[in-house]
């Protein structure tokens, strides 16, 4: 692997103005290619294989355009205290409403409240559903500033009016806090690498590789039906690991110019060492975004392909455009001068005492070797202490309920709670298929008595047949919030009846609805949680196996893991479902943890964990296989890894703590949740519980049964083939094709 990707890189600086034209031409392809696509539509929502997606199904085909994909919204009105909606001047107000809610090119169709039977039984509430022909984020400004206007002219007369709906859904705002976050990763690059040129670089491939990425999502958007989220993922991960990856290869450059090296064997070398760890890195990244697909969700599936797509295009760009990159800066990543001094970067000519004073990371290396048992159970025990809150953690997917008491999608919600119950936000829609039933009327009507003598059950609504007369709806209307234990009961509770009544009735029955959808796709994700650890976890254990060759290293890496991304969850489920600190990072509302936050947290985390350990470790590898003591081999990868990795962590938490400000709830749970994790990882996990334990471990750590040592190819990470690479072109043989059986 390392002779490999060390002809790649000087390959890729020789003909420099080649490899960055093909780049840029990728660039402007998918440019083109994105600005030329058709907008995308609505991203469908699907969970294979469980009870609602088949009544939904079941209702696609039965009930024709019921299940239509267009918008809707819902215009509640609330009567001053005193008055009802059905006084005549409020009346008069409503159907004015309505007349005016009709005139939109996209509506389909409002339904009257004092004809669809939608005022509360005290005459305090009612509300008017609005149809449309596109989905919420398609949906023109003028229709949505008509759909205000409406609402305010109401209110103008008196009434109180609030709107709920997706139709209000619009796509996500960046934050300010993404161009921040950008803006901290380049000052920490100039303080890092003390050049600007350098610092420069990795933030260039970065911004041209998540150009491509996500210039390729939108382009196929509309095809694959993707959403927004899915590009605000890819920007994310793609952003971090682009900016990381490019920082490890330049830094490494930088290293072996300083040896003395002149400027293509540098690149070469360091395209060979460090673009083994990146290779390997981003190979792990992969796995675990890849291995969403697991789950059988589409969407997350979608998101994680994306992710994975951007991420291989960060690992190219860092092999191939870097090393191209590195030809026209020369010297220039070198800091020189007094910039030299401010950076900590000593002249040649201080005395070798100088020289070979320690830097912090050598200093914290021999402190952790010195105390190992100290620090593995200070950090073992703070991390568990801060996972203690996922014992309480409650899993939901977002509604109106979620949303900020300022927001009228909230108070909508509430109003409507108010007057019709807390669990008319929420209805079940039970789905009869009755083609084997004598009888399919008497069967729904069956079906609807049973429901109504259930518990915690408020209303039925009255059977409707299709024009077939072999299928039925019946609308429940829960007693409970539609995020409460007692709805999650009555789901069950349905379903367990079902057999009974198709026993009783010939006549199957399905559970469905947004409340039944999240009920069934909550329960997809604890079931597959495991599962997809295994995969994801074993896969990457057998990659570490290939670079480490050790046993020990990479499950103590995969234990590591699990540590970190617990208290992650705990953070998580401190701020936004406790509450703590929630003003600070502006959670307006608390609540339910979002169903897939754990099994997604667990796939990102441990790809980008897994990234750190293989930059750092494999530098002690490198020592280690070059004649060091473990003890030793240790400080020497903390010497010239540590800085680099501080680096690499703190620009990736900069840019995830970016996306903390998204309008978008899911974005930015995400956002704090792997910014907290990445601080997690890096600096309690792979800075101090790593050189711990390895230097509990000693040579235990290295070791490999001689059997496993044999049957594993040597992938050669730590750059030992590059010594052979050197002295077959010494011996005149400049293309090193000996070396090349060592790939």
């Amino acid at each position: 692997m390392a002779t490999f990707l060390y002809k790649l890189g000087r390959l890729a600086f020789r003909r420099r103005h080649f490899v960055v034209l093909i780049w840029v031409a990728l660039l402007t392809l998918a440019g083109v290619g994105a600005a030329s696509a058709p907008s995308a539509g609505s991203s469908s929502f699907s969970i294979p294989g469980t009870e609602a997606q088949k009544a939904f199904d079941l209702l696609e085909q039965r009930f024709p355009g019921s299940s239509a994909d267009g918008a809707t919204a819902r215009v509640v009105f609330k009567a001053p205290s005193g008055e009802k909606m059905t006084d005549a001047d409020n009346k008069a107000t409503v159907e004015e409403t309505v007349r005016e809610l009709s005139n939109g090119s996209e509506v389909v169709s409002v339904a009257d409240p004092y004809t669809a039977n939608a005022v509360s039984r005290d005459g305090t509430v009612a509300y008017a559903s609005v149809s449309y022909k596109v989905a919420g984020p398609e949906l023109q400004d003028s229709t949505r500033d008509a759909l205000d206007e409406a609402a305010q002219d109401a209110r103008d007369a008196g009434l109180t009016v609030e709107v709920g709906g997706d139709a209000l859904q619009t796509v996500a705002e960046a934050g300010a806090g993404e161009i921040v976050g950008i803006a901290i990763a380049a000052i920490v690059l100039v303080i890092t690498l003390g050049s600007l040129v350098a610092a420069g670089l990795p933030l260039l491939t970065a911004m041209i590789g998540v150009g491509i990425g996500v210039s390729v999502i939108t382009a196929l958007a509309s095809t694959l039906e993707l959403g927004s989220t899915t590009s605000t993922l890819a920007v994310m991960i793609g952003l971090a690991v682009g900016i990381d990856y490019a920082l490890f290869i330049v830094s490494r450059y930088r290293g072996e110019l300083a040896e003395g090296r002149d400027r293509e064997e540098a690149v070469g070398r360091a395209t060979g060492t460090a673009g083994s760890a990146v290779v390997f890195a981003g190979l792990t990244v992969v796995i675990a975004l890849a291995g969403l697909s697991v789950v059988n969700v589409p969407m997350l599936t979608k998101m994680g392909l994306a992710a994975a797509g951007t991420v291989v295009i960060a690992v190219l760009i860092a092999l191939t455009m870097i090393p191209a990159l590195l030809g026209y800066a020369g010297r220039k990543v070198q800091p020189t001068g007094e910039k030299s001094k401010l950076f900590g970067r000593r002249k040649a000519s201080k005395s070798p005492e100088a020289a070979a004073k320690p830097n912090m990371g050598t200093r914290w290396a021999s402190f952790v070797v010195r105390r190992p048992v100290a620090v593995l159970l200070l950090g073992v025990v703070g991390l568990g202490a801060l996972a203690a809150p996922v014992t309480s953690m409650e899993l939901g997917l977002p509604d109106d309920g979620t949303q900020p008491t300022s927001t009228t999608q909230r108070r909508a919600y509430d109003i409507l709670s108010e007057g019709f119950g807390p669990g008319f936000n929420g209805p079940l829609m039970i789905v009869g298929d009755a083609r084997a039933s004598d009888d399919p009327q008497a069967a729904a009507t069956t079906v609807a008595d049973k429901i109504k003598g259930l518990d915690d059950v408020a209303a039925v609504t009255p059977a409707q047949l299709n024009k077939a007369g072999d299928t039925f709806i019946i609308t429940v209307i829960p007693d409970s919030k539609p995020a409460s234990t007692q709805t999650e009961d009555l789901v069950h509770v349905i379903r367990d009846t079902g057999a009974d009544i198709k026993a009783d009735t010939d006549a199957e029955v399905l559970v469905t609805g947004q409340t039944a959808m999240n009920i069934d796709f909550s329960q997809r994700m604890n079931d597959a949680l495991i599962p997809y650890l295994g995969l994801v976890v074993g896969l990457a254990f057998l990659l570490l196996i290939l670079v480490f060759r050790s046993i020990l290293v990479p499950l103590k890496a995969a234990l590591g893991f699990l540590l970190s991304v617990l208290a992650a969850l705990g953070a998580v489920v401190a701020v936004f479902q406790w509450g703590w600190l929630s003003g600070l990072l502006g959670v307006e509302e608390t609540g339910p943890i979002m169903s897939m936050m754990p099994i997604f947290m667990i796939g990102v985390v441990f790809g980008l964990a897994m990234d750190y350990e293989v930059f750092l470790v494999t530098r002690m590898r490198e020592a280690y296989v070059h004649g060091e003591k473990p003890s030793q081999a240790v400080v020497t990868g903390f010497r010239h890894g540590a800085r680099v990795v501080t680096a690499a962590a703190i620009i990736m938490m900069a840019v995830f703590a970016g996306f903390i400000t998204s309008s978008e709830s899911m974005v930015k749970m995400i956002g704090f949740g792997l910014a907290i994790a990445v601080f997690f990882d890096a600096f309690v996990v792979r800075m101090a519980i790593v050189p711990a334990v390895l230097a509990l471990l000693g040579k235990k750590a290295w070791w490999l049964p001689k059997w496993l040592d044999r049957a594993l190819p040597n992938v050669d990470v730590e750059g030992e083939g590059l010594r052979t690479e050197t002295e077959s072109e010494k011996d005149g043989d400049p293309d090193g094709d000996r070396a090349l059986v060592r790939v």
